[in-house]
């Protein structure tokens, strides 16, 4: 018996489980890929891999359904693995600890990776009723989401009929998403020279924070771990000399990091107080949002080694710092809603080489090329280079959507009360499949899961209830 065997929908508890005992962290999907590849096998299903490891699974109308629109559901594979420092979990061998707490599902000292196994869960637990009346039903599980939608951006649509898709990857029940912004990565590399000098080892550090999705929650003015810790090195060489030997923080460039590490060699005396000076200013603004942030500085031992060079070091700050971060503007169309933002989610150091990795976006294709732009200008200044991965486009929002009235009326006659449509900062696939399927009517809906990218992630068990019964209708109707 799983974890989860006592909860309902059962069938779709059951993939969920299966789903998360199989290593599916972006990058090394296959293995997930395969499972539902032998799923639609064994049930005698057309599907259809590619090298990306995209699967595309069809089963054909019920009867009296033939003549109906087809239907595209669909999720991705991948999830964001990130986990506490004491967890052991290796995201490429080992399955996911589950919980249950109450109404919520977790995970073990990891994401849960709700985001978006959930969406497979729905779509195989509807695959495997064959009493269910529906149409045909064209189901599509993507690669690489969580990393530059690599598998959306490499799919050949040419077997599917539909033009009206359900996308599975929100994460708010009642809320209909409708459109959604557009984004790139940025990675800005920084030749790093080094030279020989002797001092005493130390490491700052700076951890204790939410953090969470670069898109969906960069809005809430959470600290950002990598530009904390790049605020206190510079106040920091006000109060002591020291240099630096590495800084590294962050996994995921859509991930707001949560804690960042700096090594540096002093040159003088330095304590406590001498850290609480150089934080001073830094941190107060994230008393509400973070009040659990932490700077530390612990000693460990006289030390001779390759440091930065001071020069190096001082462009190495000035990018950290200059450059900017959160939030660029907001909408003037839509309340409260971000417009263009970038987060800085990873800063790794290697011997000759310093990385920065932010996640940009915007939902006005001339605003992101400025921004880009700004960034370059500044990246070049300091002797660095940059270079642009990842783009998709901008999922706009269709102001005749036949599709999206159906959804709001089914969900009014069922639970009393009108849901909500927007659009969000924080990407979807939806905008890639617009351009690749002519008249594309779409909308993005899922179940209330909570802290996503986060070790604190929950799904709500009745939300997934809900919107299992709300699927269902969409389908039969």
């Amino acid at each position: 018996m799983g974890i989860l065997s006592e909860l309902r929908p059962g069938r779709v508890w059951k993939f969920f489980e299966e789903i998360c005992g199989i290593p599916h962290g972006s990058y090394h999907e296959k293995a997930l890929s395969d499972y539902c590849v032998a799923f639609a096998k064994e049930r005698g299903l057309f599907v259809w891999q590619d090298k990306t490891y995209n699967v595309v699974i069809v089963k054909e109308a019920s009867a009296g359904y033939e003549n109906k629109e087809p239907l595209i559901l669909q999720g991705h594979l991948d999830m964001v693995c990130e986990k506490k420092p004491e967890c052991t979990i290796d995201f490429e061998k080992d399955g996911l600890s589950l919980g249950i707490d109450g109404d919520f599902v977790y995970a073990n000292g990891t994401t849960l990776g709700g985001d978006d196994g959930i969406a497979i869960a729905y779509a195989l637990a509807i695959l495997d009723d064959d009493k269910l009346s529906h149409p045909r039903l064209e189901v599509i599980f993507t690669t690489c989401e969580e990393v530059g939608m690599d598998g959306a951006t490499a799919l050949d649509v040419s077997m599917l009929r539909g033009h009206t898709m359900l996308n599975l990857d929100s994460e708010e029940e009642g809320i209909f998403l409708v459109g959604c912004a557009g984004g790139c990565t940025a990675d800005i590399t920084l030749p790093v020279v080094r030279e020989k000098r002797k001092g005493l080892l130390a490491q700052i550090t700076v951890d204790g924070l939410k953090g969470g999705h670069s898109g969906a929650e960069i809005d809430k003015g959470r600290a950002n771990a990598n530009r904390i810790l790049a605020k206190v090195l510079v106040n920091f060489a006000k109060e002591t000399e020291y240099a630096l030997l590495s800084i590294d923080g962050g996994l995921k460039d859509n991930a707001i990091p949560r804690e960042c590490h700096a090594k540096v060699l002093l040159f003088e005396k330095a304590d406590t107080n001498t850290l609480r000076r150089a934080t001073l200013g830094v941190t107060d603004a994230y008393e509400a949002t973070d009040p659990d942030l932490k700077v530390k500085l612990e000693f460990d031992k006289e030390w001779e080694g390759e440091v930065f060079s001071k020069k190096i070091q001082e462009h190495a700050l000035t990018l950290l710092t200059a450059l900017p971060n959160g939030i660029i503007s907001m909408s003037k169309d839509m309340e409260g809603l971000v417009q263009t933002s970038l987060n800085l989610g990873v800063v790794k150091t290697q011997e000759d080489m310093l990385t920065l990795r932010y996640s940009i976006r915007s939902s006005i294709g001339e605003e992101k090329k400025t921004l880009v732009s700004q960034i370059v200008q500044v990246v070049q200044q300091e002797g660095a280079k940059i270079a642009i991965s990842g783009e998709y486009p901008a999922w706009e929002y269709k102001k005749d959507s036949p599709f999206r009235e159906d959804c709001v009326r089914i969900y009014r006659e069922m639970f009393g009360k009108e849901p909500k449509v927007q659009a969000i900062h924080a990407g979807l696939e939806c905008g890639l499949f617009a351009e690749k399927i002519r008249d594309l009517d779409c909308v993005s809906i899922g179940p209330d899961i909570f802290n996503i990218h986060t070790t604190e992630e929950r799904m709500s068990i009745a939300s997934v209830q809900r919107m299992w019964e709300f699927l269902l209708k969409i389908i039969e109707r």
